[in-house]
């Protein structure tokens, strides 16, 4: 039941070109208000990544490069919607996007240092949503591009709570995201189990940590066991970092409830949807079931 405890863990999913992309991103963003103030273009830089238009800002689409690989397409601005597609399949760069609006969806995707809350509606090579992050911008969102749209809220719906979750039990380019103690995915949660949880309930990344997600009223309340409802947690806060965890409701088994289905982030295995019994009598004592008060009920 390993969980990772307080320490920020470094990003160990970063593609192998990805943490000199990412920090080429850093560096120009800090230059670019100095540059600004000299009264110098962003295109007169040799050398900087920028968006490279196509067409000019404020126009229906515009082209613009991309960076690292295997970037996930999204069928709606959200990253926990399906896949439609992949750009960067096998080297960086390969694909150019043409984007002709963007989506503040108020949850924020890192890759390395880069990190934006914008996700861009795509018309090429894939048709749909896909995060600003991936594209060799200085910005955090694409220039000249219309924002449509107000930011939706993560986890805040139990349905949409287990949907995100079930997106780890592919995200590997079809495999299960690994579980890791000092590791970070691609959204840019841990990959420990509260590292998962909180991305489900769309915390702010990394995530916090088991203690946290039980004793913090602020994120959680403590209920009975016959309140379960989809989207309640299950955590066991006892002990050091290698024996808490935490785990995600989603159903009762049987009328009898002597067993649940759940999603958890475990050790040695990964993502996971199985059958549980934790927290119930005959099962281990130390779970206990909490809700999370965004929920409002």
């Amino acid at each position: 039941m390993d969980e990772h405890g307080t320490t920020y863990p470094g990003d160990g999913t970063t593609p192998a070109d990805g943490r000199a992309s990412a920090i080429r991103r850093t560096v120009v963003r800090r230059v670019l208000p100095a540059v600004a103030a000299a009264g110098i273009g962003v295109a007169g830089i040799a050398g900087v990544a920028h968006g490279s238009e196509t067409a000019a800002p404020g126009t229906a689409a515009a082209g613009f490069p991309t960076w690292g690989t295997r970037w996930v397409v999204h069928a709606t601005a959200d990253t926990a919607s399906p896949a439609v597609g992949m750009i960067n399949k096998t080297a960086a760069g390969q694909d150019r996007i043409t984007a002709d609006y963007q989506v503040d969806t108020g949850h924020r995707v890192c890759e390395g240092s880069a990190c934006s809350t914008y996700m861009a509606h795509l018309t090429g090579p894939v048709g749909g949503f896909l995060s600003v992050v991936a594209v060799a911008v200085p910005q955090d969102r694409l220039p000249g591009i219309p924002v449509h749209g107000a930011p939706p809220h993560p986890g805040r719906g139990r349905q949409e709570m287990l949907a995100r979750a079930a997106t780890w039990l592919t995200a590997d380019h079809g495999a299960q995201v690994p579980y890791s103690q000092v590791r970070v995915w691609k959204d840019g949660y841990r990959q420990d189990c509260s590292g998962y949880a909180s991305m489900a309930l769309g915390l702010p990344t990394p995530g916090t940590n088991t203690v946290g997600l039980a004793t913090d009223r602020g994120l959680t309340r403590p209920i009975s066991l016959g309140e379960l409802q989809p989207g309640d947690l299950l955590i066991d806060a006892i002990g050091d970092h290698n024996h808490r965890h935490v785990v995600i409701f989603e159903k009762w088994n049987n009328a009898a409830h002597s067993s649940y289905t759940a999603f958890e982030q475990r050790g040695g295995h990964g993502t996971d949807h199985r059958s549980l019994t934790y927290g119930l009598p005959g099962g281990d004592a130390r779970f206990r079931p909490y809700r999370p008060v965004e929920f409002g009920d």
